[in-house]
């Protein structure tokens, strides 16, 4: 059973990267996605690190949350560019 506490630095512990706050920024802003592409084939993961974001949220499991939120902000600059925010 894994007791991790669900947080975006838990989450990419979990995915074997640098989880400080500014790594997560600096990750997010120079990772964003074009709208039609979904978190878990984003080109920059490793099959492991897609595996485990994919099977999170088909399980509707507790990191989905977590990865929900990676997602919503790794498509943040899409989301602009399509309604002109």
């Amino acid at each position: 059973m894994n007791n991790a506490v669900v947080r975006m630095t838990n989450l990419f512990l979990q995915l074997g990267l640098d989880a400080s706050e500014q790594a997560i920024a600096d990750f997010i802003k120079s990772h964003q996605l074009p709208a039609d592409v979904q978190i878990a084939e984003a080109p920059y993961w490793n099959a492991g690190q897609r595996q485990f974001l994919a099977e999170q949220l088909q399980a509707d499991a507790p990191w989905a949350i977590v990865v929900d939120q990676l997602n919503e902000s790794l498509h943040e600059d899409a989301v602009k560019r399509q309604t002109g925010l």
